[in-house]
């Protein structure tokens, strides 16, 4: 190892020596409570991890091979759809998805299932010329894949000389939109019909997805979302094995999809985790393991139609971990997603994301990079161990149909995405953009068609995390009345911090927050101005915000004043200790701080300005 002279007046670092220094800046305070985190798996997060001695990368894509840049087809024209994907590929995408109405990555959208809408939309896309393409198939997934058939049959192409991935998941349709044709024997009859036509006319597969992406979607945790993309792939293994194909047959059938989200660590620990619970389910089969293909897509549920632009940045650290994870093939939802069907700005920024990340920043020059680190092979080892519990307990219920069919792992889900929902309301997960350092002069962009309301009865119906708080942005931007006045209080020192998180918190529900710079008057705020500035804002609601030492003097005297000017409400920034029965005695009537359930609190400001939510 070279020398490095710099650095040897300086004794070893170890662990206790990081602990006294922290013990210092903690003064007293619970390291658990302040240093530790916690995943909705239960995983413990630490501060600082040791190297992890011994431990070999995980084997995902061939060294140095870059993941498939794979673009969404999913416009209900054939013929427009075909515009905009030959735009994708001369442009730097090496594989589509064929996204059909009604399938659960739709989103409203598609294309029909015929073989001429087909046809039209990959006119010119030579099949047997190494382009990826996979299906996003719905109800009609054996018709779908047949139709695909017919073109590449159309075309003259050897079915052998194609790379498509037909998607066939019936199991996961049903969960994702409600369709049951039939119960899950009868699934994994039907598919396994499809399959051995495919096979049989010579097309190479894999056939079939074990689709975590409804979990992840429907609110579930990381482990979840594993735990049923296994129980799906070991559903659809027993019903090939039934129907005559050999255990390795039908493994290689299988291919595998995942959500990748703004959770850079987590999502680089799923990715990786995938490969080696995969490994031990093909052990345990008596198989010698073998490499699954792995495709992410960006996570839907992260997506906001507030403030859309940040959806960029929520996309390239969710690129970012699937292809540092291994993944095979990712697909980055235009950052318009959630507003409707995006036009092609949003689909060359979402292709592009992934080019500069693979061209540019060459993140898959390095075969599994999160080797040996310690946070990651802890993230990644214990977060295969509760997947896997996931996956045994959906096997004691009989498998993942059952599961889902007897409410058990809906319920389990359930239990996760309300745990979520609590964390968002208080901003314990922030949302950029919309409950954290929201935009409230934004402007609006460009979609093709405007996205239309999910109606589908499923057993796991989609969410998106930002959509309580956009109720309240929708409800307050066709009222007059949406606003709140800052009554600061003494110097600008004194109130800038608290007026700006009083900023964030109302204009997180639209309410927009009147700010001034104080009323100081000889070292003490002259109440009068203050009184005066409110009645001409026009605002019916205003929030105190300084410092405990002003609030001491000042807080009872302004709050009794603006009360009688007429404030509906007042509102104080920060917890009230031993002032909050003279505070409210002199008027005020809530106090805001961290911690706080935010959107319990926006509703009700909302309501006292007559404001309606709809939904």
């Amino acid at each position: 190892m070279t020398a490095l002279p710099f650095i040897e007046p300086f004794p070893p670092a170890n662990r206790d020596d990081w602990m006294k220094l922290v013990e210092k800046v903690l003064k007293g305070a619970d390291f658990e409570k302040k240093l530790v985190g916690r995943t909705y798996d239960g995983i413990r997060v630490e501060p600082l991890y040791a190297k992890a001695e011994a431990k070999i990368p995980l084997s995902g894509r061939a060294p140095s091979a870059p993941w498939a840049i794979v673009q969404r087809v999913d416009h209900p024209d054939p013929i427009e759809a075909n515009r905009l994907a030959l735009t994708d590929l001369e442009n730097g995408a090496t594989g589509l998805t064929i996204v059909f109405r009604g399938s659960p990555q739709a989103f409203g959208f598609g294309l029909d299932d015929k073989a001429d809408a087909i046809a039209q939309a990959l006119e010119g896309v030579y099949l047997d010329a190494g382009v990826f393409i996979t299906l996003e198939v719905g109800a009609k997934g054996r018709d779908a894949a047949h139709a695909l058939v017919e073109t590449a049959k159309r075309h003259g192409v050897e079915p052998s000389a194609c790379n498509i991935a037909f998607g066939l998941d019936p199991v996961g349709v049903w969960m994702g939109t409600g369709f049951k044709p039939a119960d899950g024997a009868d699934m994994g009859r039907r598919v396994s019909e499809s399959v051995r036509d495919l096979h049989a006319r010579g097309f190479k597969g894999p056939f079939i997805k074990a689709d975590g992406r409804i979990v992840h979607e429907a609110g579930g945790s990381d482990a979840q979302e594993l735990g049923s993309a296994l129980a799906l792939a070991v559903f659809y293994m027993r019903a090939l094995e039934a129907a005559g194909f050999t255990l390795e047959q039908a493994r290689d059938g299988i291919e595998f999809r995942l959500s990748a989200d703004s959770d850079q660590f987590l999502g680089i620990a799923k990715f990786r985790a995938i490969r080696a619970l995969w490994a031990s389910v093909q052990q345990a089969c008596g198989l010698t393991p073998k490499q699954a293909f792995v495709g992410a897509t960006t996570s839907a549920r992260m997506m906001t139609k507030r403030d859309p632009w940040v959806n960029l940045l929520r996309e390239t650290t969710a690129v970012f971990a699937a292809g540092i994870g291994g993944a095979d093939a990712i697909t980055t939802l235009p950052f318009t997603q959630a507003l409707g069907l995006p036009d092609a700005f949003a689909r060359r920024l979402a292709r592009n994301t992934q080019l500069i990340l693979l061209e540019e920043s060459n993140l898959a020059r390095v075969a599994d990079p999160a080797a040996g680190a310690g946070g990651m092979e802890a993230l990644t080892d214990a977060l295969i161990k509760q997947a896997w519990s996931v996956f045994q307990n959906i096997e004691k219920q009989g498998g993942i149909y059952d599961a889902v069919a007897s409410g058990s792992f809906v319920a389990d889900i359930a239990k996760v995405r309300d745990l979520r929902a609590k964390a968002i309301a208080s901003r314990k997960d922030a949302i950029t953009g919309v409950s954290e350092f929201p935009n409230i002069l934004e402007q609006p962009v460009a979609v093709l068609k405007p996205a239309a309301v999910n109606t589908q009865d499923a057993p796991l119906k989609p969410v998106r995390l930002a959509a309580d708080f956009e109720k309240l942005r929708d409800a307050a931007d066709h009222s007059n009345h949406a606003q709140i006045f800052l009554a600061n209080l003494g110097p600008i020192a004194a109130f800038t911090a608290r007026a700006m998180f009083t900023k964030n918190f109302f204009e997180a529900g639209g309410i927009k927050a009147l700010s001034n710079d104080g009323f100081t008057k000889d070292g003490k705020t002259d109440i009068a101005a203050l009184v005066d500035a409110f009645r001409k804002s026009g605002a019916q609601l205003a929030c105190l915000c300084s410092s405990d030492d002003f609030y001491a003097t000042e807080a009872a005297e302004a709050a009794h004043a603006l009360k009688a000017a007429g404030a509906k409400a007042i509102y104080l920034a920060g917890r009230p200790g031993d002032l909050e029965a003279s505070l409210k005695a002199a008027g005020v009537d809530e106090f805001v701080f961290m911690g706080l359930d935010v959107l319990a609190s926006l509703k009700t400001a909302q309501a006292r300005l007559a404001i309606r939510v709809e939904g």
